[in-house]
Formats: structure tokens, C-alpha cells, sequence
């Protein structure tokens, strides 16, 4: 049971109610800000661009989805094109929510790592490991992180990009922000990814010395040492971002409590 928290709730906006609602069925309670805004691709020559590789997408040996909203969004622009998934292309997932989401939405078997939601997890896969000459397709949000792309560049695979969806920071007010945190007790925060790290801190403003000793859960072990970088004093690895690994960290927090 959750009865001793009170989790601020800073998913993308429109994604954090199965969250809320998890925390409160264990007698928790929640605040929900979210600091980041997932949405549609805007501009033409982005839209033009990923037009033209989805139409293309049977040219490619493997196609990663990093994320569910890479899986959602990159499945709405694939089934436009592709009433059948195209025979003969791979399809990886970052974690088995986003797996179980790509393969719900798209009927085709997909590979996941069992060993961690990274993309140095997803590195480690036996059928990542020799690609040499393969195209592979990221799916993914507007800019990120590098390192899976140039890992199979080094490996000599043709990457590219299907970028699916584009992420906006919510404007926060600090003092709303910390009356929100003081009214309602707030003693658990949770981010799930380096953007909302890095709107968190703004949002906190000149009270980030004293918000950084709250618990802090993060989704994997590069965003806590990022976090701890930024101050926080007790950051916790999810080890996922999905629901039923916050769920599990928050109840480690009170089982490791000390005044249980």
C-alpha cells in the first residue's frame, strides 16, 4: 500500500491519469503536472520526409521503436500505408510495454530485451549485433539521443530516422508549481525521461535545493545519474517507465521507508 505518499505525476500531458490511477488504488495520493506536451509532427518537410520512408518502410531489414509514444504514433502513420505489416522486416521494442503496444497495433511479432529498457540493452540483442550492410529505421520523437544510431553506424548499418511525433515543455509558473507541491504534501517526485528532468528543474526553480532531497523516480540508470548530476540526493531507478515499474519502485520506497 501507498497510504504514506503523495507522488507528483509529471507524464506527458494526456498520459499520466492509468498512473494516478494505479497510485490511488493503493491508497496513495497524486498530483498531476505534466511538463511535457507529446504531439503531431507540424512542419512539411518533416511530414514529407517521413511520408517518404514510411512508403518505403519494406526497403528495411529492422525497425526499433524507442518508446510507446514511438509505437503509437509511428503505428498510426504506418497502418495509413500498410494494412499488412511488410513480411520480412524485424521489428525490436525498448521494453516490453512498448513491445506488447507495437505488436497490439501493428499484428507482427516483435524482440525485446529482457535485460533492461537502454539503448545499450537493445545493443546486446543477438540480432543487432551483426548488421553490417542492413537498414534499420529508428522510430522515434523529434531529436534525442545518439548513441543507439552511431553504435549501429560503427557496426556498418544504413540508419535512419522515422521521426513520428515531436515534444513541447509546458510553460510552469515556479510559484504555482511549489503551492501545488507545499498544499498537497508532495513527498515523491517522478520524471520519466531527460526532457522532463530538465523541465523539472526549471519548474522548481529556487526551490530545487529543497525539492532535491524529496525521492526522485526516474525510468532508467542514465536519467538518474543525470538527476544526480542536477543534486537530487535519492533518486530511484525504476528500471522502466511504464506503469507497473513505478508502481514497484514506489513500493519499494515504503517498504525501505525508515520507519517501516
Amino acid at each position: 500500500m501507498l497510504a504514506e505518499l503523495c507522488v507528483l505525476v509529471t507524464r506527458p500531458l494526456g498520459q499520466g491519469q492509468a498512473l494516478c490511477e494505479a497510485i490511488e488504488s493503493r491508497a496513495g495520493k497524486t498530483v498531476q503536472i505534466p511538463l511535457i506536451e507529446i504531439s503531431p509532427l507540424e512542419q512539411a518537410e518533416q511530414i514529407q520526409t517521413l511520408k517518404g520512408r514510411i512508403q518505403n518502410l519494406d526497403n528495411y531489414h529492422i525497425l526499433i521503436f524507442i518508446s510507446s509514444n514511438a509505437a503509437s504514433y509511428g503505428a498510426d502513420w504506418i497502418n495509413d500505408y500498410w494494412p499488412q505489416f511488410p513480411v520480412g522486416v524485424e521489428v525490436i521494442a525498448i521494453g516490453p510495454t512498448t513491445a506488447e503496444t507495437v505488436s497490439s497495433l501493428l499484428g507482427c511479432q516483435v524482440i525485446s530485451s529482457d535485460s533492461g529498457m537502454s539503448s545499450e540493452d537493445l545493443l546486446a540483442l543477438p540480432v543487432l549485433v551483426d548488421v553490417a550492410e542492413k537498414r534499420i529505421a529508428i522510430v522515434r520523437g523529434l531529436g534525442g539521443r545518439e548513441l543507439l544510431a552511431q553504435s549501429l553506424r560503427n557496426r556498418s548499418a544504413q540508419v535512419e530516422y522515422l521521426e513520428v511525433y515531436q515534444r513541447r515543455p509546458i510553460a510552469i509558473q515556479v510559484e504555482d508549481f511549489r503551492r501545488e507541491l507545499t498544499e498537497h504534501s508532495v513527498n515523491v517526485l517522478t520524471i520519466t525521461s531527460s526532457e522532463s528532468l530538465h523541465n523539472l528543474l526549471d519548474a522548481l526553480g529556487d526551490n530545487k535545493a529543497e525539492m532535491s532531497l524529496l525521492p526522485l523516480l526516474v525510468p532508467s540508470q542514465r536519467v538518474a545519474q543525470q538527476a544526480r548530476q542536477a543534486g537530487f540526493e535519492k533518486v530511484v531507478n525504476a528500471e522502466g517507465a511504464d506503469v507497473a515499474a513505478f508502481i514497484a519502485a514506489l513500493e519499494s520506497l515504503v517498504v525501505n521507508s525508515p520507519d517501516n
